[in-house]
């Protein structure tokens, strides 16, 4: 006998709906939307520390005393094959060389060079040895060893890629070297020998007259940061004549003009017009618009070449790690580089989780510092504020910044200019520009910024940091 539970007949009554499904129903109810998402939305913690100043006429012109000292650079090379050379125009990066035009004599100094090879823990120049070379580190890094107090050996810097030794010595004709130069790691050198600088200095009146420049540049009275001595007396008892001063000012002091970010926002008006419930297409389009204009203001105030602060930093304020992964060793080199009154340390994430695990490895755990609803890592109580800015190279380095901040410390400032037609957000404009034959609207959006570093130790840069695990 079959059961009649298992007939065709009462399948189908089974399958019939009792109610309405979810998918008519969804026909008549009215979803919850979130506005418009966006991933590279980031904190953008440089642009709410940094200090903005009021830019009028687009220019800012920093004074500052006369400094003697002649500025300094990294010189960069060209390769073929395993033959590395430096190219000419970059030895003005040299102090000796700074200014100098003559493109011939500069080739005929860049042919002169020698290249050299080097492993791991070699001397590249010993104390105590003729000075009688310039030497440009190609690639690699070099520790330069000084004599303690106690004839121990004391590691007085790390000079890398790009780096210069020896320009001072030729020039000023120093017997012997004081200190000695070890690679830290394998290493490719271009040494030009004196002699062979001595003799394009006697053939060429323009070198001969660039060095005799320089010579005299270091001869004039300065202070340790090389600016103009103002002449002081003090402890002097009676009636002793005072020395007369004053305070001699750059005769070109530098000038930044502001930067400007800008695209076009176009919409349909027949999107504008119909699609604005529950949330305004124009509002949302303009609003994606604004940060992604605003992600690219900080990409540009670290990143850019002409006030980026990456490239923008003194070459005395840069340094290198002394093993690689950044160390609280490291930091507090970068602390006594800025000292007065430090603000901020700024660095990539994953920079900062590599200090995390050297801290965690020596068993050290600096204690955070609360900001709004979650808590910053920091060194010195002075916070590491993440920036995904701050780049990655493909061999997994980046650097790491510390800054003081402020007109009045200073420090490192932002410019801006407020009060623009058509402001929208302070410094930053929204200009209609009209509809098109195709019903287009168009929206001009500009926004106008530039970093300043006052002086020089208001910033410092820890370079090749390796974040690798």
């Amino acid at each position: 006998m079959t059961d009649a539970a298992n007939t065709p007949l009462a399948n189908q009554i089974e399958q019939q709906p009792m109610s309405l499904g979810k998918e008519a129903a969804r026909n008549l109810a009215t979803t919850t939307k979130t506005p418009p998402q966006m991933q590279g939305i980031t904190s953008r913690w440089l642009l709410k520390l940094l200090p903005w100043v009021e830019t009028v006429g687009g220019a800012y012109r920093v004074n500052r005393r006369l400094t003697y000292a002649v500025g300094d650079g990294r010189v960069s090379f060209t390769s073929t094959g395993s033959q590395i050379q430096v190219v000419p125009q970059e030895l003005c990066e040299l102090p000796l060389l700074r200014g100098f035009e003559d493109t011939e004599v500069l080739n005929a100094l860049a042919s002169r060079f020698v290249q050299q090879e080097f492993a791991a823990g070699d001397v590249i120049i010993r104390a105590g040895q003729e000075a009688n070379q310039i030497i440009l580190i190609a690639h690699g890094k070099v520790n330069k060893i000084g004599t303690g107090k106690y004839e121990n050996e004391v590691v007085l810097d790390v000079l890398a890629d790009g780096d210069h030794f020896g320009d001072y010595a030729v020039v000023q004709s120093e017997d012997t070297w004081d200190v000695t130069l070890t690679a830290l790691t394998r290493c490719t050198i271009l040494s030009l020998p004196e002699q062979a600088f001595q003799q394009l200095v006697n053939q060429s009146e323009a070198l001969q007259a660039q060095v005799d420049k320089f010579r005299e540049t270091l001869s004039k009275p300065q202070n340790t940061e090389g600016e103009a001595s103002i002449n002081i007396s003090s402890g002097h008892a009676g009636e002793s004549i005072l020395p007369g001063t004053f305070a001699d000012y750059e005769m070109n002091p530098r000038e930044y003009e502001l930067n400007v970010a800008q695209t076009i926002l176009q919409i349909n008006t027949r999107v504008a017009d119909l699609y604005n419930e529950p949330m305004n297409q124009t509002a949302e389009q303009l609003r994606l618009t604004i940060e992604e204009l605003r992600e690219r203001q900080e990409h540009d105030m670290i990143n850019n070449r002409e006030f980026g602060l990456l490239h923008n930093a003194d070459l005395n304020q840069r340094i290198f790690t002394r093993s690689g992964a950044p160390t609280p060793d490291d930091l507090d080199e970068l602390l006594s580089l800025v000292w007065k009154e430090p603000s901020f340390f700024l660095a990539h994430p994953r920079t900062i989780a590599a200090f995390g695990r050297e801290c965690n490895r020596l068993g050290l755990y600096p204690n955070p510092i609360p900001m709004g609803n979650s808590a910053i890592p920091s060194w010195r109580g002075i916070p590491i504020y993440p920036c995904n800015k701050i780049p990655v190279t493909k061999e997994r380095t980046s650097s790491i910044m510390l800054m003081r901040v402020g007109a009045a410390n200073q420090g490192v400032i932002g410019l801006h200019k407020t009060n623009i037609p058509d402001e929208y957000q302070p410094s930053l404009s929204v200009r209609f520009m009209g509809i098109n034959e195709k019903a287009v609207i168009s929206y001009l959006v500009s926004a106008y910024y530039s970093a300043v570093v006052l002086v020089p130790d208001a910033l410092a840069i820890l370079e090749d940091v390796e974040i690798g695990r």
